[in-house]
């Protein structure tokens, strides 16, 4: 086999110098041209302008049910002489749509008429030429330009040239997108079951799909085929041989000792780019082969959507000759401090909701892998390279994902993480589609906080009192002085320890954390369940720099016990829902109250009075009794209202 270097990023481009670099070489080309019936050229280009091949209307017609007329027989009829015509010789009946018989040229309404015999009708009112009457080319004329070149048709034009007699338009070629997913570690979704570890279930190829088509282009998806140089060099020249306009190759385009896409292109065309500072999405590759664009996208899905998007999406619109539309964007200000890398152009998911009258963005996780940070996201803000971040109610642009009129249904909930709450978003779907619950897991202090920043619409919190034994209550008195809210019971749940299957370690409580063959998993700062670990250690005397992987970190309940079932860990703590959903065993330590801060200026929001309803409603408490580990027989109570100095209303336990 050839030897191939390293590929390195000697000479990355700027955003900017990309897109400029690539809009030079590829803007001027175009599809070729085919000729579609006019009734299937929906949301297709013109590839050339199109005139009228008949006039409409091609004849004079009757605008109005009435009688057709010759004006100037009409000519002194009025209330004081009316005039009297004979049916069938100087009046006609016509009906809307009617050719004007003889030498008619005006018609006069059937309300303005007065029948006087079988055979006459009076008139008080002369008409005036060419009244009532559609007259010959009165809307298009023949050859005359009914569209341009590249125009994108929508339903009023197809109506428009086939009342012109234009039956064929020619139209830009869909464009066709070979996509090549790439990867010997990839397996097919359908064969995902029997899977080995180190496999992963290719699915950027259908995402690619699906963007192509709202392109307007037409996807070739591949079969994956491994990332071995010689099976990578055949593939792309069949791509390059092969009918479709552009070749994209998922993957391979990094800097990996088995990324081969660079290399190959550039002994096949030409690479115009290698390495784009933006975050997700650095390892783009652009370039030119046989006249055909060919772009190495990178393999970490949201990577992926973003080089699609800033790439080949304008590249597919412009093949068709028309410009990409516009991404809507909206005003919003940042819900918390958000670093960023210098240098780098930094693409960040949010979730958005209208707070006490403002637009609120709350960054979702970064990673670069992390597809449900797209599913979850409402929109995707743009950190310039030369900023090292933004601070918290920094004023920003976000390009939406859900429609504006959405955002005002969406409630925001920040803090503590729990499996309760993906069953009140399902909950709120079915009581109305349109209301939205969007969740980022900060930790129960994180929520605290942002309640007092006005941040959310609610928080989740089990931060415990390790003096008084209490939940919540205190942290609320230090933390929100001078914020009204009020707080609501959803559930009491069991906190314990993960272990796998069989308890291998036999690991009973908190002191095995400090064993040396024991990992553990922690949870992140701030959050209740690291607060109630910290509380458990210092109740045994232990030191946390004991533990192995004290510092290793998750953010929720399911994260920690999906990697104590794949082994990253020997034990992590979390709700027993957790361990039970996935089959692990559970060793108790305490039962703790979860609730939910609703700020008092949130408390009548209709959204807040329909999340209450299901709190409190039967189906809600059997659906989460039913997940194991959860007492619902408070869930929905008013267990406190505090107006920002004392408690106006407190549960005592």
């Amino acid at each position: 086999m050839k030897e191939l270097k390293r590929n390195i990023y000697l000479c990355m481009k700027t955003l900017d110098e990309a897109e400029r670099i690539w809009g030079d070489r590829v803007s001027c080309l175009r599809t070729r041209l085919e000729r579609v019936p006019t009734a299937q050229a929906l949301h297709r280009v013109t590839g050339e302008p199109l005139t009228a091949r008949r006039s409409v209307p091609h004849y004079h017609g009757a605008a109005m049910d009435g009688y057709a007329v010759k004006a100037r027989a009409t000519y002194g009829a009025g209330d004081v002489r009316p005039m009297i015509l004979k049916v069938g010789e100087n009046a006609f009946p016509v009906d809307t749509g009617d050719p004007l018989p003889g030498d008619t040229d005006a018609v006069i309404m059937i309300e303005h008429v007065q029948p006087v015999k079988q055979d006459e009708i009076e008139i008080r009112a002369a008409a005036f030429p060419w009244q009532h009457v559609r007259k010959v080319g009165e809307d298009i004329v023949a050859g005359e330009l009914i569209l341009p070149l590249n125009h994108l048709l929508r339903p009023v034009d197809l109506g428009a040239l086939l009342a012109a007699g234009v039956l064929e338009v020619p139209v830009y070629a869909k464009p066709k997108v070979w996509i090549q997913p790439t990867g010997t570690e990839l397996v097919a979704a359908e064969e995902a079951a029997e899977s080995a570890p180190g496999q992963i279930v290719e699915f950027n190829g259908v995402v690619l799909s699906g963007l192509v088509r709202e392109c307007g282009g037409e996807p070739l998806l591949q079969p994956i085929i491994d990332d071995r140089y010689p099976v990578l060099r055949e593939r792309m020249e069949a791509a390059l041989a092969s009918e479709a306009d552009v070749v994209l190759f998922n993957a391979g385009s990094s800097a990996g000792t088995e990324d081969y896409t660079a290399a190959i292109l550039g002994e096949v065309g030409e690479v115009l780019v290698h390495g784009v500072t933006m975050m997700p999405g650095k390892p783009t590759l652009l370039g030119l082969a046989r006249g055909k664009p060919v772009v190495g996208i990178p393999g970490y899905p949201v990577s992926a959507l973003l080089a699609f998007e800033q790439f080949v999406r304008p590249l597919l619109f412009s093949l068709q000759g028309v410009s990409a539309p516009a991404f809507p964007e909206t005003e919003a200000i940042l819900g918390r401090k958000l670093p960023s890398r210098l240098g780098l152009e930094e693409f960040v998911r949010v979730i958005l909701g209208r707070v006490a009258g403002k637009l609120v963005a709350m960054p979702l996780q970064r990673g670069a892998g992390v597809i449900t940070s797209l599913t979850r996201a409402d929109g995707i803000l743009r950190i310039p390279q030369e900023l090292e971040g933004m601070e918290v109610a920094a004023p920003t642009k976000v390009r939406l994902l859900r429609s504006r009129e959405q955002l005002d249904r969406t409630l925001i909930m920040i803090g503590s993480h729990d499996n309760t709450l993906d069953v009140l978003a399902n909950e709120l779907k079915k009581r109305d589609s349109r209301v939205h619950l969007s969740s980022s897991t900060v930790g129960s202090l994180g929520g605290l906080l942002a309640v007092r920043q006005g941040h959310c619409h609610l928080a989740g919190s089990h931060l415990l009192d390790t003096v008084t034994g209490e939940y919540n209550f205190s942290h609320i008195e230090r933390y929100l002085k001078g914020t009204p809210v009020r707080l609501v019971r959803l559930a009491a749940r069991t906190q314990g320890f993960l272990l796998k299957p069989g308890n291998p370690k036999g690991i009973r409580g908190v002191r095995d954390l400090v064993r040396p063959d024991v990992t553990f998993l922690n949870r992140q700062a701030g959050s209740g369940t690291r607060i109630l670990l910290d509380y458990l250690l210092q109740k045994e005397d232990l030191a946390s720099q004991g533990i192995v992987g004290y510092d290793q970190e998750e953010f929720t309940h399911m994260a920690v016990a999906v990697n104590v079932l794949s082994g990253r860990a020997d034990t992590g703590m979390a709700i027993f829902a957790a361990a039970r959903a996935l089959d692990l065993d559970f060793v108790p330590v305490t039962e703790e109250q979860y609730d939910l801060v609703i700020p008092e200026s949130e408390w009548e929001d209709p959204k807040i009075r329909m999340l209450l309803d299901i709190v409190v409603s039967g189906p809600f408490r059997r659906t989460v009794a039913a997940m194991g580990g959860y007492d619902t027989a408070r869930s929905g109570e008013l267990v406190g209202r505090w107006d920002g100095r004392e408690w106006l209303l407190r549960e005592r336990t």
